[in-house]
């Protein structure tokens, strides 16, 4: 059985095979650099954390509560972007360079014709997750206006809960695998190489297939501690995602091999 994947047939980035457990080294490797850049992590964390608290009051202060469970779900869809200047840290870390916040948040310069092409994909998606969810919601529950103190009734208990919940469950399962597949390691390849946002993509969706278990664990693990960040009223996520923006770099350079 080969261990790599050639992309494309000239020179391109090749891809290795990697262990179904690998995701739990490249969480390791992203908790070391987090300690390695404790204040750059943090501050990172703490942005998007009161962002998370920003958007979520938004939503209760509008009385649109149906809106808060679509919305935290889009939140998996556009948050590698999010992460660019931890993966530049990472990066920074791993060459020997000196890391700063400064250079992380202008990390978004580099190749940031490619990586906006890539958010835009990636917000397309979550844009239209928001839009099929609020349909959904229309669908199932005609003109209902759910409050604060109805929509868990309303959501989990009425007449059309089940299938409610199983063509919600199913449409955004389908766009998180599409999403996830495109931004796996696309981003931190646009960082690192000059390359277009095809080829990065290519190679993402590459990687997710050659490597579809460790990825699956990958992606779990993902949910996993970005779902207790936010049980935690947003503030886990200040620790959660600085640790998974690093260890989505590691995941990126043991999965895709130098071009030679």
């Amino acid at each position: 059985m080969n261990d790599t994947l050639a992309v494309f047939d000239g020179p391109s980035p090749e891809i290795r095979r990697v262990e179904i457990d690998r995701p739990w080294t490249w969480l390791a490797k992203g908790w070391n650099d987090l300690l390695a850049a404790p204040g750059i992590s943090l501050a990172y964390g703490v942005l998007i954390a009161g962002a998370s608290i920003v958007i979520a009051g938004t939503l209760v202060l509008a009385d649109l509560p149906y809106l808060l469970l679509p919305m935290a779900a889009g939140f998996f869809l556009v948050a590698p972007l999010i992460a660019v200047g931890l993966y530049e840290t990472s990066r920074r870390l791993e060459a020997g360079e000196p890391v700063s916040l400064q250079a992380a948040l202008a990390a978004v310069k580099r190749n940031r014709a490619q990586l906006a092409n890539l958010g835009i994909a990636l917000m397309l998606i979550h844009l239209l997750w928001v839009r099929a969810a609020t349909l959904l919601f229309a669908l199932f529950f005609n003109k209902a206006h759910p409050t604060w103190g109805t929509i868990i009734d309303t959501v989990f208990f009425s007449s059309v809960s089940l299938p409610f919940l199983a063509t919600g469950t199913l449409v955004g399962f389908a766009l998180a695998v599409v999403a996830f597949a495109i931004g796996a390691i696309s981003i931190p390849m646009l960082l690192e190489r000059e390359v277009n946002v095809f080829t990065a993509i290519i190679t993402s969706v590459s990687a997710v297939r050659l490597n579809w278990r460790a990825m699956a664990l990958w992606a779990a693990l993902i949910v996993v501690f970005t779902a207790v960040g936010m049980a935690t009223f947003f503030v886990g996520l200040a620790v959660a995602m600085p640790l998974i923006g690093h260890a989505t770099w590691h995941a990126y350079r043991d999965v895709v091999l130098p071009v030679r």
